[in-house]
C-alpha cells in the first residue's frame, strides 16, 4: 500500500516504523526537521518537509495516488488533522483518517457528518485509553482485557507470580476434553512469544494470553492465582484527559474518587468538571503526600501524569503500601518491559492504541477489530469470515494456518466457542486470531 503519514511526532514516528516493517510504501508529512531526521533513522521512509495543510506539500507527498492517509499530529493540533484529511480525500486518497481530542466529534449523529466530508475512521487516543483503563478496573486481576462481540469472547492477559497453580504445568495438564471454555494463545517469556502447544510449560513470569468464553473467565483467573477486586475506592494521579475521563465515567459507580493533579489551574478546572471526585494539588512524586492521602486504603491506583517515569514510580509506591491494583500510562515504549518487571499490574500506551485503531485499514476489509498487545509483539485480530476464503476450506489442522499464529475462537450468531483441530470454520463466523508479525500478511491472505 501507498501510505502518507501526516504528523512525525510520536503517534506518527510509532506508525511509521511499525508500518514499515510490513514493507508499504510510506512518505511521512511534517513542518519540523528534526522530528523528520529522528524517524528517518528508525524507519524505513521518505521523508517530505512542509505543513501538511499545504496543498503542494501533500501534492508532492502523493495524495492523489495514497492508499491510505493518516494525520496524527498531536492532539492539540486537531484542526491541522481535520484539514490534511479532507485535502488528502478531495485530492484522492482512497482512505483518510484523523486524530482529534473533542469527545462531541464521536457522537453518532456528528460522526456521520465526518463520514459525508469523506473522513473513514475519527480516533481520540485518550478516550480509547480511558476506556482500556475501565475495562481493566473491572477485571482487575488482568494486566491487559479485551471483549469480542460483547463479550462472547474474550482475551484475558495475566502474569504468572509465584503460587500460581499454572506454574509448571503444560498446556496438556488443564485443557479438558469436549467443549472447552478457554485456550492458552500465546505466552512472552524473556523477550520472545511463544504459539503453545499441548507439552509447552508455563515457567515463572511467563505473561500469558488467554481466549475464553465468558463462562470460563472465572476458571481462567484461577489457574492465574489472581483474584478480582471489587473496586470501591480508587486513586487517580494526573488530572489530564485521560484521568478526566477515567473520573468522570466511574464518579457514580465507584464510592470514592480521588484525584491528584500538580497544575493548580488544571486542579480548579476539575473541581468544576467533575461532581463527586475530590481533586488535590499536589504531587504524587512526594511519597508523603501518598502516605497523607491515605494511599492504602485504596483498591486501586491509576497514573496517567505526561511523565512516564512518575507514572512508574507512583504506580511502584502505591503498590508497595498495599493497593492491589495498579495501572500505568507508559509512553516510552521501552519502559513498558521495564514497569511490569517493577510490579505495575498494567500499562497503557497510547502508540499502541492508536496503531491498533489504524492498522486495520492496512489489512483486509474482512478485519473487524485489532490490538496490538503490550507485553508482545503480536497483534490480536478479529475477522468476519468471506464466503470464498481458504479458511472455510476444510478442517483447522488441514488448512496449512501459519505456525506463527493461531486460531482462538469463533463466535458464530449468538454461540461462541474455542477453536481446535477438528473445528471447520463458517462463512460470516467471527474468528479471533493471535498472530506474531511474521504472519500477518499470510493470515490476512487466508480471510480475504
Amino acid at each position: 500500500m501507498k501510505i502518507i503519514i501526516a504528523g512525525a511526532g510520536e503517534v506518527g514516528s510509532h506508525l511509521a516504523k511499525m508500518l514499515s516493517n510490513e514493507y508499504h510504501d510510506l512518505t511521512i508529512v511534517d513542518n519540523d526537521e528534526m522530528r523528520l531526521n529522528r524517524v528517518a533513522e528508525s524507519a524505513d521512509v521518505i521523508t517530505v518537509f512542509g505543513s501538511p495543510t499545504s496543498i503542494k506539500t501533500l501534492a508532492y507527498a502523493g495524495a492523489a495516488k495514497a492508499d491510505l492517509f493518516i494525520a496524527v499530529s498531536p492532539a492539540q493540533e486537531q484542526d491541522v488533522n481535520l484539514i490534511s484529511a479532507l485535502l488528502a480525500k478531495k485530492m484522492g486518497s482512497t482512505r483518510v483518517t484523523a486524530r482529534i481530542n473533542n469527545d462531541e466529534y464521536l457522537q453518532n449523529e456528528n460522526k456521520l457528518l465526518f463520514t459525508e466530508l469523506g473522513i473513514d475512521l475519527l480516533f481520540y487516543p485518550e478516550k480509547i485509553a480511558s476506556h482500556e483503563i475501565i475495562d481493566l478496573l473491572k477485571q482487575t486481576g488482568t494486566s491487559e482485557f479485551m471483549d469480542f462481540s460483547g463479550g462472547k469472547l474474550q482475551l484475558i492477559v495475566f502474569r504468572l507470580e509465584d503460587g500460581a497453580p499454572l506454574l509448571d504445568k503444560t498446556m496438556a495438564d488443564y485443557t479438558a476434553e469436549g467443549d472447552l471454555q478457554y485456550r492458552a494463545v500465546a505466552i512472552a517469556r524473556e523477550g520472545n512469544t511463544i504459539i503453545p502447544r499441548s507439552n509447552t510449560r508455563f515457567k515463572l513470569h511467563d505473561l500469558v494470553f488467554v481466549i475464553s468464553k465468558r463462562t470460563g473467565v472465572q476458571e481462567v483467573m484461577s489457574y492465574s492465582g489472581k483474584n478480582n477486586i471489587d473496586v470501591r475506592r480508587l486513586m487517580i494521579v494526573g488530572g489530564g484527559r485521560i484521568g478526566e475521563m477515567v473520573a468522570k465515567k466511574l464518579e457514580n459507580t465507584v464510592d470514592y474518587i480521588k484525584l491528584i493533579e500538580r497544575r493548580r489551574e488544571r486542579c480548579e478546572y476539575l473541581n468544576e468538571s467533575l461532581n463527586k471526585t475530590l481533586v488535590i494539588n499536589g504531587d504524587a512524586r512526594n511519597t508523603d503526600l501518598l502516605i497523607d492521602e491515605d494511599v492504602n486504603d485504596f483498591d486501586a491506583f491509576v497514573a496517567v501524569t505526561s511523565s512516564s517515569e512518575t507514572n512508574i514510580l507512583s504506580c511502584v509506591m502505591a503498590k508497595k503500601m498495599g493497593v492491589a491494583k495498579t495501572i500505568a500510562e507508559v509512553e516510552n515504549i521501552d519502559y513498558i518491559k521495564l514497569a511490569e518487571g517493577m510490579g505495575v499490574d498494567a500499562v497503557i500506551n497510547k502508540k499502541l492504541i492508536t496503531a491498533s485503531r489504524i492498522f486495520r485499514f492496512t489489512l483486509s476489509n474482512k478485519v473487524q477489530s485489532i490490538k496490538c498487545l503490550n507485553g508482545s509483539d503480536a497483534e490480536i485480530l478479529e475477522f468476519i469470515v468471506n464466503p470464498n476464503s481458504t479458511v472455510t476450506k476444510g478442517k483447522i489442522r488441514d488448512l496449512s494456518f501459519p505456525k506463527d499464529a493461531i486460531i482462538g475462537g469463533i463466535i458464530r450468531g449468538n454461540s461462541s466457542f474455542i477453536a481446535v483441530g477438528d473445528t471447520e470454520i463458517k462463512p460470516y463466523d467471527r474468528v479471533v486470531v493471535f498472530a506474531l508479525p511474521s504472519a500477518l500478511k499470510k493470515v490476512n491472505k487466508f480471510f480475504a
